[in-house]
């Protein structure tokens, strides 16, 4: 067996989670095989750090972020440790993309940068990162009709009744009815 079975020691993925589903996992565990330690960065914690970005103005609406840090937070962690991950394996932090000057309050500076590329806002946060002078590893780069999984979807399949849960992974769909995020998603949707 090899002495380091890992590409690196500690990479960084994120993302908002607006809600967590099945390809998020699929994205976040691709991740994790490169690397002992695994960053979950999670984007737009809070509507300070929220801004609007020409590529997708959707992404800041109140409609679009209905979940909080902390409840993304604790999805994340459940669903994570659900498919077998330990819980020092990874951690989970606020990830403030949208003032990527602020990152060195969260995340080591010498951490991979993991990314998926889909549209002009995933080839802005590469520029970004790497402007800073950061490493970043691109997982895959698809044109956005191949992405697979929207959470703007997934929402949107809640808001009408459809069925939703076989897209989420089974922490998250049992999360999702505690909490009553369908309700909250469904109000939202009429403002």
């Amino acid at each position: 067996m090899p002495k380091n079975k890992f590409k690196y020691d500690l990479g960084t993925i994120h993302g908002r989670f607006q809600i967590f589903h099945n390809d998020h996992m699929k994205f976040l565990m691709a991740g994790k095989k490169l690397c002992k330690h695994l960053i979950v960065g999670i984007t737009n914690p809070d509507p300070s750090l929220t801004k609007e970005h020409d590529s997708n103005p959707h992404r800041s609406t109140p409609v679009a972020n209905p979940l909080t840090y902390y409840e993304r937070y604790v999805m994340i962690k459940e669903a994570l440790l659900e498919e077998g991950l330990k819980f020092s394996e990874f951690s989970i932090v606020p990830f403030p993309i949208n003032v990527p000057e602020l990152l060195k309050y969260y995340v080591p500076m010498d951490v991979v940068f993991f990314l998926s590329i889909y549209d002009g806002w995933g080839r802005q946060k590469k520029v970004y990162l790497e402007s800073l002078g950061l490493k970043v590893h691109v997982l895959w780069e698809v044109p956005l009709e191949k992405k697979g999984l929207s959470g703007t979807d997934i929402r949107y399949s809640m808001i009408k009744g459809e069925p939703w849960e076989h897209f989420l992974p089974t922490a998250v769909v049992k999360l999702v009815k505690k909490w009553e995020i369908i309700t909250r998603i469904r109000e939202l949707s009429i403002k």
